[in-house]
């Protein structure tokens, strides 16, 4: 190439590796100093829909959309049909993996048989294929089960990934219960809902010696009990997703592509996120990565199902809307998108690399998208940091 590309996050040798392999696939950028090269990004929580829910998304598709964002690895959520709560279910989906992904995909094991909160799945026989064991989509309501679950997690070296609401607390709500919601006539989701959950996960982790993770966190108490239990020593670590440290509910839309659980928060609990993803209390950045079919996401903030795409669009925005003003730095980001989650969830295969322009803006148009979800609050906005290519070293 005619000059180096900037490396974030890669040492000299597989930079120059980086560039070779660029080189030989013909990559030879005019203006090398628009682009940067990082260790390929990783997501450990999206939604790829396959088994089971293939009219929304499948493991190909999202894939080809987690490759279009940049993304070398990607860890899938249990809520499919069949459940992988048991090998033989979990093959399903390792089978399909095998056949048809374009990037690295690691499932994750349900905690519990069929996600339904009453007893263990098959643990033992799921651990050495899994990343780690969730009920995302629910949070686990009794307490003694997750305790059950944390002592298991633990015996097999696991991580128990938590989907934090305590459905006492939900009242039918589907937006956050904030100003927007009572001006608009909607029905609120407290923050209650999820802090009270996280509250009492922290104290079995602390009492169990789990490694106990905390999915899309989105509420400032939420990010002071994480932060609290770090000081205290406890084995915790947390995410936090793109549209919550971006936006808030402030800018709600009535539309389906602002719908999403948790949903978006105040902007008070926006700015805790930023600063927890500052401080070191946030570990890593995930997108939740939840496609749906067009006319499910059509209805409306009410009657639309709770989700949106993410994969496409994670990178351009945070490097957009907290690189370029300096609120983080890019190495920063880097390890909140590709070197933390690796090392927290024991991802040890070599991450590869990405490329991104970022002199360049465009506009978000979900129409380009690869993945079959086109619902997304950022459809229109101006970014910087399109992936221009991905690449494997190992």
């Amino acid at each position: 190439m005619g000059g180096s590309l900037r490396a974030v996050g890669l040492n000299e040798k597989k930079r120059l590796f980086a560039e070779e392999y660029l080189s030989s696939c013909g990559f030879a950028p005019l203006y090398p100093e628009n682009y940067i090269i990082v260790p390929g990004l990783c997501d450990v929580h999206v939604h790829f829909r396959e088994p089971g829910f293939s009219y929304k998304e499948t493991i190909r598709s999202g894939s080809l959309a987690a490759k279009a964002g940049g993304y070398t690895t990607v860890c899938t959520m249990p809520n499919l049909n069949p459940v992988p709560d048991s090998l033989e279910n979990l093959k399903v989906q390792l089978d399909i993996i095998e056949k048809t992904a374009a990037v690295r995909v690691i499932p994750y094991g349900a905690i519990t048989k069929g996600e339904l909160g009453k007893e263990l799945s098959d643990m033992d026989s799921l651990s050495p294929y899994v990343c780690a064991f969730s009920d995302d989509g629910h949070g686990v309501q009794e307490s003694d089960m997750m305790e059950e679950a944390m002592i298991k997690a633990k015996s097999l070296g696991k991580i128990i990934a938590a989907h934090c609401e305590d459905n006492s607390l939900l009242n039918g709500g589907y937006i956050h219960d904030g100003e927007y919601c009572h001006i608009h006539n909607h029905k609120g989701i407290s923050s209650e809902s999820e802090y009270r959950q996280i509250e009492r996960d922290i104290k079995l982790a602390e009492k169990t010696g789990a490694k106990y993770h905390v999915c899309h966190i989105s509420t400032k108490e939420s990010v002071q009990l994480i932060r609290d239990a770090k000081k205290r020593g406890v084995d915790i670590s947390c995410e936090t997703g793109p549209h919550y440290l971006t936006l808030c509910d402030e800018d709600l839309e009535e539309d389906g592509r602002f719908k999403m659980n948790p949903p978006l928060r105040s902007k008070s609990d926006q700015e805790a996120l930023i600063e927890g993803i500052i401080d070191g209390t946030i570990d890593m950045i995930a997108t939740d990565h939840a496609p749906h079919s067009l006319e499910e996401k059509s209805r409306g903030l009410a009657k639309s199902a709770m989700g949106i795409v993410g994969l496409e669009t994670a990178f351009p925005v945070l490097y957009t809307e907290l690189v370029k003003p300096g609120i983080i730095t890019i190495e920063r980001l880097i390890e909140l998108m590709s070197t933390n989650p690796r090392k927290r969830f024991g991802i040890t295969e070599d991450p590869g690399f990405s490329v991104f322009e970022i002199a360049t803006p465009y506009r978000v148009n979900p129409d380009e998208f690869k993945s079959m979800g086109r619902a997304t609050p950022f459809a229109g906005r101006m970014v910087y940091g399109r992936c221009e290519f991905v690449g494997y070293d190992g």
